[in-house]
């Protein structure tokens, strides 16, 4: 796959110690993105999903792994196989993505299927620069959305989480 990095310990991606995976290349480029150097889907560097999963599992205090960017959908078949691993491992999987939930949850793609279901929480739609606010958590942009994905795919409808 490619990324852009890979981080331990985060503990701005999400709650607790998290592993993020920056997946390099994204379709969106929003006006103002604090990671402009994973737009290019060829920048970045080459490495092998097995490695990005050897290094999530070398910290037992992780609490979860956490999938940004870039965006993560434009690479969905690894990100899945990460969040896999990940759920496997007994941790929960973040996914920061410019598409909002309804979007993804009417694609027929099966792998973004897939990364969708694995998906515990998401952290929906584009970086808009007019409505940044440092005030929210684990968002950049009001409009963005923190959604209970599994809750929301047994409703058939959309679940934020407050």
């Amino acid at each position: 796959m490619r990324i852009a990095g890979l981080v331990q310990d985060s503990i701005v991606d999400g709650p607790g110690l998290r592993f993020t995976v920056f997946t390099q290349g994204c379709p969106h480029r929003c006006e103002g993105c604090h990671n402009p150097e994973t737009h290019d889907p060829d920048g970045g560097k080459e490495i092998p999903v097995d490695e990005v999963i050897k290094q999530m599992r070398s910290n037992p205090l992780t609490d979860g792994v956490t999938l940004s960017g870039g965006e993560p959908f434009a690479q969905a078949e690894d990100c899945a196989a990460i969040a896999e691993a990940a759920k496997k491992a007994g941790l929960n999987v973040w996914t920061y993505t410019g598409y909002t939930f309804e979007q993804l949850f009417n694609l027929s793609d099966p792998d973004m299927k897939k990364l969708l279901n694995l998906t515990d929480v998401l952290v929906d739609g584009l970086f808009i620069l007019a409505e940044r606010s440092l005030a929210i958590k684990w968002r950049g942009s009001k409009n963005q959305r923190l959604i209970d994905v599994q809750k929301s795919l047994e409703a058939g409808h959309t679940i934020e989480l407050t």
